[in-house]
């Protein structure tokens, strides 16, 4: 758990309950100053294939097994990814104004794209625009709320700068999580489903975002022509979900992944399973949380040096449709006999001290199966090579 006003926005969130903002919000944003984005300006990009500083260092992970053994395992990029990786990234700016500068900061947006984009370095090239993100700053309440439309014009600038100049024909998996996974659900709407460019469309893993689905049905809805995925196999299809523990599923008052009043249903798929189903969820979780205080992982203490862990076999991960709505359902395995911790932190907690259990597992919601999402893309990648007749020396043109 951590304290939810100075930190909730910085790793996704897309909102604040009005009960916690700290003033009236004024009628314009706050711009920070500085120039529009040029995505010809290698800088104007978090990262990108000459620009990979901030999605390149210190992501070997340790292994805990549950008897409290400890392994490293290192981290290494694909030297020659057959497919693009276009991420945008989550409220994470922290710049004294409504909407963000270009400019990132090692707390912010690079420590967020670590955690939950650079490790896809493994499967596809990078590509993560710099925009004029709504801040967290303003999400607290302590500047009038950010311009969503800039927001989403810069991302779609990048995306169409992406594909005159880096493309090339090649395969896209769109990756994002809160603020961006909705910019990323509109620029899917009305940039690929149904265009040309849905030929591209290897997948989009947009999580902690409404997605509208007709009950019952994997097509249709938000999207109108651009799938659920459901087997590893698949491209050109979209894996969606809302992280809630299995015993605190989404209150009435849930924000993301709670039943909707259009006819529709929040899609859920578990990256872990994408036909259904429980699995074991395969997280890298970071090792500090709340301010960055380290995190116990033994009961007794170890130090660790990493800046991730795995953690096998702790959590599992099912997909439930019921009453309260459509969400990942997380449950921790308990063991009295593990020398490992018997849960993760990543609760939504108020000033109060309570959590609030309408975020759900929000935080975590890309930590908690980044190793599922990179088996998935590495199998879809294959199969995307496959389907259009490449061989292994072709690939990477």
């Amino acid at each position: 758990m951590f304290n939810f006003k100075p930190l909730a926005a910085a790793v996704g969130l897309v909102c604040l309950p009005s009960a916690l903002l700290a003033q009236p919000a004024a009628p314009k944003p706050v711009i920070m100053p500085g120039p529009a984005p040029d995505y010809a300006r290698p800088d104007h990009w978090l990262c990108r294939p000459e620009n990979m500083t901030a999605c390149t260092t210190r992501l070997d992970a340790t292994v805990i097994a549950a008897d409290g053994a400890l392994a490293v395992e290192p981290w290494r990029p694909a030297a020659n990814p057959s497919i693009d990786c276009f991420y945008v990234y989550p409220t994470a700016s922290f710049d004294p104004a409504s909407n963000s500068d270009l400019i990132p900061g090692p707390g912010e947006e690079i420590a967020i794209a670590r955690a939950q984009f650079a490790r896809f370095a493994s499967v596809c090239r990078l590509f993560a625009p710099m925009y004029r993100s709504r801040t967290a700053t303003a999400l607290r309440g302590q500047m009038p709320p950010g311009d969503g439309e800039m927001a989403y014009a810069d991302v779609a600038k990048a995306w169409a700068y992406y594909l005159a100049h880096d493309n090339h024909g090649r395969g896209v998996v769109f990756v994002a999580h809160s603020q961006g996974s909705s910019i990323l659900r509109r620029l899917i709407a009305e940039r690929i489903d149904g265009k040309p460019e849905q030929a591209l469309l290897v997948s989009a893993l947009l999580a902690g975002t409404n997605l509208g689905v007709p009950p019952g049905k994997d097509v249709g809805g938000d999207f109108k022509s651009i799938p659920l995925c459901r087997k590893l196999a698949q491209t050109g299809c979209v894996i969606v979900w809302n992280s809630y523990r299995r015993n605190t599923p989404p209150p009435s008052n849930a924000v993301l992944g709670g039943p909707r009043k259009d006819g529709l249903v929040n899609a859920c798929v578990n990256p872990a399973a994408l036909a259904g189903g429980g699995a074991p969820l395969d997280p890298y979780l970071r090792t500090t949380w709340d301010a960055g205080k380290p995190i116990a992982w033994t009961r007794t203490a170890k130090p660790i040096a990493t800046d991730f862990v795995q953690v096998p076999g702790l959590l599992t991960g099912e997909c439930l449709s019921d009453s309260n709505g459509s969400y990942l359902a997380v449950t921790a395995r308990r063991d009295p006999a593990s020398a490992r911790v018997q849960d993760v932190q990543g609760d939504v907690v108020g000033s109060d001290g309570k959590i609030m259990h309408e975020w759900g597992l929000h935080m975590l919601d890309v930590d908690l199966v980044m190793g599922d999402l990179l088996h998935v893309v590495s199998r879809q990648a294959k199969a995307w090579g496959v389907s259009r007749g490449e061989t292994v020396g072709e690939r990477g043109r």
